[in-house]
């Protein structure tokens, strides 16, 4: 339960004012058609963080548990740096192509915004880091849903409500206490 509730929390306050919840904003706003565009972020976000996730947990299985908690706690304080760094929308990815429709090219623009980004890199560590892959691609597309689909259906009525440099600060602040705990090997949750 730990790790989907700590992947659910750290997802859902990284991907405030993230490139994809961006990307949410702009595709509702060209289409128009809320189910295609969430039921497409919920398909690309499992199949990215899926993968994301079986990365991480082959990481674990490859580095003794010293190196990996060393690779995790500093990666985390990377996390918390990269969190004060705001994102923009890709406009490439933002535009698709109308031949996909309104789901393939959610589906298509979300997989392709998430590569690399700091959630599937964030998931990337949680799995490392949990020994059970399941509840942390749960928690992780969870998050991203708890995000993305309010930004879906309020645009940009909840980003002017909502001081994105706030949140990422919050995001960036649990980034770097997990770091911490995990570098010092403190208590139950590292």
């Amino acid at each position: 339960m730990e790790a989907f509730l700590i992947s659910t929390g750290v997802v859902t306050l990284g991907e405030m004012g993230d490139k994809t919840q961006l990307l949410a904003f702009l595709l509702a706003a060209k289409f128009k058609r809320p189910v295609p565009i969430i039921l497409g972020i919920l398909t690309a976000t499992v199949l990215n963080h899926a993968a994301a996730g079986a990365v991480g947990t082959w990481l674990a299985a490859l580095m003794g548990p010293q190196v990996l908690r060393w690779v995790i706690g500093l990666g985390f304080i990377a996390m918390a740096g990269w969190m004060l760094v705001p994102d923009k929308a890709d406009d490439e990815a933002a535009e698709g192509h109308q031949r996909f429709g309104v789901f393939g090219t959610t589906v298509l623009a979300f997989f392709l915004a998430e590569m690399g980004d700091k959630t599937q890199i964030a998931t990337v560590a949680l799995a490392a880091r949990y020994e059970h892959l399941l509840p942390v691609v749960a928690g992780t597309t969870l998050g991203m849903m708890l995000a993305d689909v309010p930004a879906v259906f309020l645009g940009d009525k909840l980003a002017k409500k909502l001081s994105m440099t706030l949140v990422h600060g919050i995001a960036a602040l649990i980034f770097l206490v997990l770091g911490l705990l995990t570098l010092f090997n403190v208590g139950h949750l590292f």
